[in-house]
């Protein structure tokens, strides 16, 4: 990797770390060339505008969550187990996040406005891309026998990713793990009662 890379890569990560929890209204190029030690006009050698590094950040800081998800998906077994991890990597999320400042997408996607279309874009194929994930985990389900076959699959990925994303909201509102964890509560009793099918 050649220095221009590393200087570049280094911008990314530390904006992502800045905007994840200062916002990206709230962070300014100043606040970006103070945390790399990087002077502006070295910053825009690497990107045209804030938005560029902020679709850069963005994508790095998802990166980073999309790799926990992965590392602990590996590890189950159920349907249910895999859509649960959704939630439980976040189990702690006022202490200690998959990325520091909080799920990036939902940041990101409470910031985005039609004022800012780039960013709007990002945050929509994330949740695309989230979406589409949790719909074929739940679609497994289904075909193995897990789950009922006539489970609603867009409803219940739908459901999922707002019990999920509701509950790191509180969470971090309150500064209390409380709504993630009874959140997954909720869920796992929903799945139970509600999705799986019967094994007797």
């Amino acid at each position: 990797m050649t220095k221009g890379e590393n200087t570049r890569n280094n911008i990314i990560a530390k904006s992502a770390e800045l905007f994840n929890q200062q916002g990206y209204a709230g962070s300014s190029l100043s606040d970006i060339t103070a945390l790399t030690g990087i002077k502006k006009g070295g910053i825009y050698r690497h990107f045209e505008n804030k938005d560029e590094i902020a679709v850069e950040a963005y994508r790095y800081a998802g990166s980073i969550v999309s790799r926990t998800i992965k590392e602990a998906l590996e590890q189950e077994s159920t349907a249910m187990g895999k859509l649960l991890v959704y939630l439980r990597v976040y189990e702690n999320v006022v202490d200690d996040p998959p990325f520091i400042g909080g799920c990036p997408l939902l940041n990101l996607a409470t910031e985005s406005d039609d004022g800012h279309p780039v960013l709007r874009a990002e945050a929509r194929r994330g949740l695309d891309n989230t979406l589409h994930a949790l719909r074929a985990i739940i679609s497994e389900g289904i075909q193995s026998g897990e789950f009922r076959s006539d489970l609603q699959v867009d409803a219940l990925a739908t459901f999922t990713l707002s019990v999920m994303e509701g509950g790191i909201m509180l969470s971090k509102l309150e500064g209390d793990n409380r709504h993630v964890r009874m959140n997954i509560d909720s869920l796992t009793a929903y799945l139970r009662g509600m999705c799986l099918a019967s094994k007797e």
